[in-house]
């Protein structure tokens, strides 16, 4: 239930400056170099071809013409002392109906939308008059759609009957969008091919159509032999790679069998290893048996030297203190016996004066 309205559309889009082409100028192609294809003619030598590249190239200008009505309606107030009154108020009023159309185009497109997500939750019969009013408010497009053609023809009359304004709208192909522009380029294209095709003439055209049957069977036979040479190729290739199939099969197969025999002889002399390893895990276990008997006993032993070495410690001690006290009890017995000595001759000293002042007395008095 899409609208059917795309004509006008392109002509009120925006410019965008960054996707615009510097001029209007045609795709130019390079020319061949084959000369059958070639005509011979440059200009245009009958009327009736000159009618019909005049009518397309009056085409071509009218549709540049239109192309740029959506910036002089969006600049009307500078452009009208260079366009004139006339042009810009007829402007005006084409712009006034585009956009009339446009948005009684964008409401029934909403109310489409709208309608296609109640159709699965509304009842039949409201979902058909919804629809039936849809459709009749298109067709009331129409007369509007008509006036917009009738208010495009209008404008070209008016451009066309001034040159001068005419030529001054053409000065801003920047302003052209791009759709457009690419609309332009086509009629271009349209025109190099019609032209060419106009200059063609019976004998050149069907010396060209033999020409390029010639070509066409010359590639033919050229593609044949092609494909022979890749069909050869292939089968080549295919040869080749099955020998460098075969060879690397062999060369894998080979070094296989040299991974076998290595790895059966690390086999054998892995298992050799594993059984001396057995053996002297056996005997480390003995060992360590034996060791840990061995550390015991020295253990003991060990305690019983300290304990020995602790009592001959405390002994000698014991001795030395003896030692000491005797030598004390000894020094004080010999010098007790000294002081004894002394004593006793200092007695018998005191005794010996004694007699020896009694004899002296005695002796005076028998004198």
């Amino acid at each position: 239930m899409a609208l059917d309205i795309v004509g006008v559309a392109p002509l009120y889009q925006g410019p965008d400056i960054n996707r615009m082409r510097l001029t209007a100028e045609p795709s130019q192609k390079p020319a061949s170099l084959l000369k059958p294809l070639v005509p011979s003619k440059s200009k245009l030598t009958t009327i009736e071809t000159k009618r019909i590249m005049s009518v397309l190239d009056e085409t071509i200008h009218k549709v540049e013409l239109v192309t740029l009505l959506s910036y002089v309606g969006a600049n009307y107030e500078t452009l009208e002392r260079m366009l004139g009154g006339d042009i810009i108020k007829a402007v005006r009023e084409h712009e006034d109906l585009c956009h009339s159309l446009l948005d009684s185009v964008i409401y029934l497109q909403d109310k489409e939308r709208r309608l296609q997500e109640e159709e699965e939750c509304e009842e039949e019969g409201w979902f058909r008059d919804r629809l039936f009013s849809i459709e009749r408010q298109k067709s009331h497009l129409l007369p509007l759609m008509h006036q917009i053609k009738e208010s495009t023809k209008d404008i070209l009359r008016l451009l066309l009957n001034n040159p001068q304004a005419a030529s001054l709208a053409q000065t801003h192909t920047l302003s052209r969008s791009v759709e457009a522009q690419n609309f332009i380029d086509c009629l271009m294209e349209l025109r190099g091919f019609l032209f060419e095709k106009l200059l063609t003439s019976p004998v050149e055209a069907r010396d060209k159509s033999q020409f390029i049957q010639d070509i066409d069977r010359r590639n033919k036979r050229n593609q044949e032999i092609i494909n022979t040479l890749e069909d050869e190729l292939a089968a080549i290739t295919q040869n080749r790679e099955a020998e460098k199939k075969y060879k690397v099969e062999t060369e894998i197969e080979n070094w296989i069998q040299k991974y076998d025999m290595e790895m059966g002889e690390k086999q054998e002399e892995y298992e050799e290893l594993d059984i001396i390893h057995k053996e002297e895990k056996i005997q480390l276990e003995e060992l360590k048996q034996k060791h840990s008997v061995l550390v015991e006993e020295f253990s003991q032993i060990r305690a019983e030297q300290e304990v020995n070495a602790k009592k001959r410690i405390e002994a000698e001690q014991e001795m030395l203190r003896m030692v000491r006290a005797a030598t004390l009890i000894q020094a004080l017995w010999k010098g007790y016996l000294v002081r004894s000595m002394l004593k006793s001759r200092k007695k018998k000293r005191s005794k010996s004066k004694g007699r020896v002042k009694k004899g002296k007395g005695k002796g005076k008095g028998k004198k």
